[in-house]
């Protein structure tokens, strides 16, 4: 491995003209297939398997006409200091509202008027009521027309003095524009990268080559979207991961370079081991993290699993942008700025005895200067200590994950939104007016000979359930033999005893089944988002071992060790459960809320902890990966275990330190947006990257590595001889004190 891509990593210096140039094609092909490909096609969601999912299919082919799939807005009306919403100057108002709402869009099916059924549409004080706009497509399909035509309908009823607000799918959700907190974190990472390389030319590569491979990885989603069904938001995980993982990349190998020319190696054979070593090191961490990504797959829902292998894709163009793209560029750019200051700087031309004299005294005092760094004294600090370092670290991580045995799962809901949402006050409104459960109401779908006689008897059967407010006459389909109930419950959509009525609806519809000779189905968005959130909990574990298990296996290969790749996996879910803990403190039971700006804490988005896990599972085996490769590299060549552990942290820390910085700024910069959701995801990528970095891979790896010695390194003999041999450390290059130039000695040149 590390000779082969030695060779590449040579190759690409050389033809660096030629390698630049490929990639630029590359990049400019992909970006114009995208422009000229059709528009992606809209979201769709599925959860094959799921009584949802059944329900919904059922919907659709027996009542072709109600739009099953299509956007709907709930425009809630209130009329000022508790009059009532019924008078004859306020009726004229909301009609007018109907019927301009019903002519506002051709992509408006129709307005339920609320005067027509006040028992249902209209609160029992008579001062609030609701009228329903059904569209002809769905949520992600309505245009921007339809939206301001809802916008203006709204606002001009407002004018009258009644309070107007809309929620539901179809309303348009306001995106923050280019908020501070990104701004931030772009401006940290450039500050981070500045202070790393002490140079605008090597900080700017990393950034430079991560944005072409994304770009080239976004394009290439977009180019194919209609014909593999990738939607727009699909490229949503792709970039986050793309740009992050394309940063490490190229930080790693650039660093490595430099290293390599500062121990005297000429421009070429720095880049070609760089290649082979440091590249090897990101070979294998972007194979964990496509790993990762495509596991995705066992949740088992459509989406997930194409966002999934899209990101893949996306890591899998960022690790060949690596190993071609950077040691081309690196061959453009000038030599003092590739060079470290301070260091000595090396040219191939035959030396006389006294010259060699001369060098030598110059390398003792330049190693003399240089000393120990951070990186190192660290390290040390942690082999003088590590008892003491691994209980801190663990029993701390330990502390903070004790929230996460509360984790409650849930979707966004529009009762999360911000306060000052019209889709939250509209929340706020119905619940005032009709009952928490009012926004969650359930949909109870039922086959029949006789629909209609069914349903009223299977309705009645289902009122007195406990936890159900209200369930609504049977409305059959022109077939009569499929009819559909709404039930309300009492409680709200996202509280845990919605759920739990969810579930005895379930266990009761099925002894109703055989009484009425009937199918009964418990649908509705409060049921679908049930039932995600469950399969989401179902697949996390299966998920875990998939990653986990095919990761081990990897490291294994690559360090040649049964303990490092289990030290390894065991600390990512140390560091995955702290971050839920924290997450759940925050997010859930409302710590700090104040300070995070959280409006209403609640139950954690379902998605979140499994894409924190793929997220943040491919960043922990990169830095796992880049660190420990270099302690391998020693030991390799004759380290002791202790002496290795201070190699890797002097020649690595400073690079996987300054990658995180990276990624915590760029997270962090999602905290301050205004919906709680996009909040929790920043907030949760940031604090698992710091947990993970700084206390898992900085303190308690270096820890264990001193408590095992060479224990670490030990790999039965029987598996030694069935594992490949890869030679990621380039032990096949020479070692560190190799000549670095097969053909001549050096001489000093700076």
């Amino acid at each position: 491995m590390a000779t082969f891509l030695s060779r590449l990593g040579r190759l690409a210096f050389r033809r660096r003209g030629v390698m630049v140039l490929l990639w630029l094609l590359v990049f400019g092909g992909m970006g114009f297939a995208a422009a000229s490909a059709p528009p992606p096609p809209a979201d769709t969601f599925s959860m094959p398997g799921t009584e949802s999912q059944e329900a919904f299919d059922l919907l659709t082919e027996k009542f072709p006409d109600a739009s099953a799939d299509g956007a709907r807005a709930r425009v809630v009306v209130r009329a000022p200091g508790g009059a009532k919403i019924t008078a004859p100057d306020r009726r004229t108002v909301v009609e007018r509202l109907v019927a301009t709402l019903g002519t506002s869009s051709p992509q408006v099916v129709g307005v339920a008027d609320p005067y027509k059924s006040p028992d249902v549409s209209i609160s029992e004080d008579r001062t609030t009521a609701y009228l329903v706009v059904t569209y002809r497509v769905p949520a992600m399909e309505v245009d921007d027309k339809a939206h301001d035509a809802l916008d203006a309908a709204v606002a001009q009823a407002e004018k009258s003095g009644l309070t107007v607000e809309a929620g539901g799918d179809a309303v348009k959700i306001e995106q923050a524009m280019g908020g501070t907190g990104e701004q931030i974190g772009v401006l940290v990472s450039a500050f981070v990268l500045v202070l790393t390389f002490g140079s605008m030319i090597a900080a700017g590569m990393p950034l430079i080559t991560a944005l072409i491979g994304v770009g080239i990885g976004i394009s290439g989603i977009t180019a194919l979207g209609s014909t593999l069904g990738l939607s727009g938001t699909t490229s949503t995980l792709a970039m986050m991961i793309g740009l992050a993982v394309g940063i490490d990349y190229a930080l790693f190998i650039v660093s490595r370079f430099r290293a390599e020319r500062t121990e005297g190696r000429t421009p070429e054979e720095a880049a070609g081991r760089a290649v082979g070593t440091a590249g090897s090191a990101v070979v294998f961490a972007g194979l964990t993290v496509v790993v990762a990504l495509a596991g995705l797959a066992v949740v088992d829902i459509p989406m997930l699993t194409k966002m999934g292998l899209a990101a893949a894709g996306t890591v899998a163009v960022a690790v060949l942008v690596a190993i071609t793209l950077v040691p081309a560029l690196l061959g453009f750019a000038p030599v003092k700025v590739m060079a470290r200051k301070g260091r000595l700087r090396y040219a191939v031309k035959p030396l006389s005895e006294r010259g060699r004299r001369r060098a030598a005294r110059h390398e003792a005092k330049s190693a003399q200067k240089t000393g120990p760094n951070l990186g190192s004294r660290w390290a040390s600090y942690v082999l003088r200590h590590p008892v003491a370092v691994l209980f801190v670290g663990v029993v701390g991580l330990g502390t903070i994950a004790v929230p996460a045995t509360s984790l409650e799962l849930g979707l966004p809901g529009e009762g999360q939104m911000s306060t000052e949402t019209t889709q939250r006050k509209a929340y706020d409104l119905l619940s005032e007016s009709f009952g928490p459960g009012f926004n969650g109401p359930l949909m109870v779908t039922v086959q029949a000979k006789d629909a209609r006689t069914a349903g009223d008897e299977i309705g009645r059967a289902l009122a007195g359930t406990d936890g159900v407010a209200s369930v609504s006459p049977a409305t059959a389909n022109r077939a009569g033999d499929t009819a559909i109930l709404t039930v309300v419950p009492e409680t709200g959509p996202t509280e845990k005893k919605t759920e739990e009525l969810v579930h005895a609806l379930r266990d009761t519809a099925g002894e109703l089944e055989r009484s009425t000779a009937s199918r009964i189905l418990v649908s509705g968005q409060t049921a679908m988002f049930i039932d995600f959130s469950q399969t989401l909990d179902d697949a996390l574990l299966p998920y875990l071992a998939l990653v986990v298990g095919l990761a081990f296996l990897l490291l294994m290969v690559v360090f040649r060790s049964v303990l490092v790749p289990l030290k390894a996996a065991l600390g990512f879910l140390l560091s995955v459960a702290a971050a839920l803990g924290a997450v759940v403190a925050v997010f859930q039971w409302g710590w700090l809320a104040d300070v995070f700006g959280i409006d209403a804490p609640g139950p954690i988005m379902s998605t979140m902890p499994i894409f924190m896990i793929g997220v943040v599972f491919g960043l922990a085996m990169d830095y796992e990966v880049f660190l420990v490769s270099r302690m391998r590299e020693s030991y390799a060549h004759g380290a002791r275990p202790a002496q290795a552990v201070v190699d890797g942290f002097r020649h690595g820390g400073r690079v996987v330190a300054a990658a995180a910085v990276i990624m915590m700024s760029v997270f962090s910069g999602f905290i301050v947006e205004d919906n709680d959701f996009v909040k929790m995801i920043g907030f949760a990528l940031a604090i698992a990257v710091l947990f993970d970095a700084f206390v898992v891979r900085m303190a308690i790896v270096p820890a264990l590595f001193a408590l095992l010695g060479r224990s670490a390194w030990w790999l039965p003999k029987w598996l030694d001889r069935i594992l490949p041999r890869v030679d990621v450390e380039g032990e096949k290059l020479g070692g560190p004190q190799a000549a670095a130039h097969p053909h001549g000695e050096r001489t000093l040149v700076g």
